[in-house]
């Protein structure tokens, strides 16, 4: 489990990335409070990977505006979508989804804002990490995955804008 300072290092690490960033208590009621506070009006696209404790989310799947099936047209059109997060790197403020099963992929990358719902015990200091047995057993290197830092945002041709090649927001919810 990591320490206090490892969580503290990984909020401002992902706040330095202008991804906006939460604690929450471990707890279903919690955790739905914050899920729809952040998510704001309209229809939610939720994916999960089962990273994050299923129980945690019963509240919020419960939730008349959260979709687990979406349809493609409500894939083109939803703002929001959820999903969990296998672990954080307090190096970057990045977290890791896993992109190989259920729908974690086109929900952290195609919706407008992507908020991830992050286990506090799963943050480990380095990138490199990710693959080592001694803080996540390897777990990295067992499935495909994106690290996310911050929204979505290129400058290629010209200033910086965000939202082009993915979410233009990302809030973390970092479960402690």
């Amino acid at each position: 489990m990591p320490g206090t300072d490892l969580i503290e290092r990984f909020l401002a690490a992902a706040a330095s990335t202008t991804a906006s960033v939460e604690t929450v208590q471990r707890d279903d009621e919690a955790l739905n409070d914050a899920l729809l506070r952040s998510a704001g009006d309209g229809p939610i696209i939720f994916a999960s990977a089962g990273d994050v404790d299923p129980n945690l989310f019963s509240r919020f799947r419960e939730n008349e505006k959260v979709i687990s099936h979406p349809t493609i047209d409500e894939m083109k059109t939803i703002r929001v979508g959820v999903t969990d997060a296998f672990c954080g790197i307090a190096s970057t403020g990045s977290v890791c989804v896993s992109i190989g099963r259920e729908l974690n992929g086109p929900v952290s990358s195609l919706t407008r804002k992507h908020i991830a719902v992050l286990d506090g015990n799963t943050i480990v200091p380095r990138p490199r990490d990710v693959f080592s047995e001694e803080y996540l057993g390897g777990k990295g290197l067992r499935r495909s995955f994106s690290f996310i830092t911050g929204p979505s945002a290129t400058a290629d041709m010209g200033p910086l804008v965000r939202g082009v090649h993915g979410p233009g927001k990302l809030h973390i919810i970092v479960l402690v």
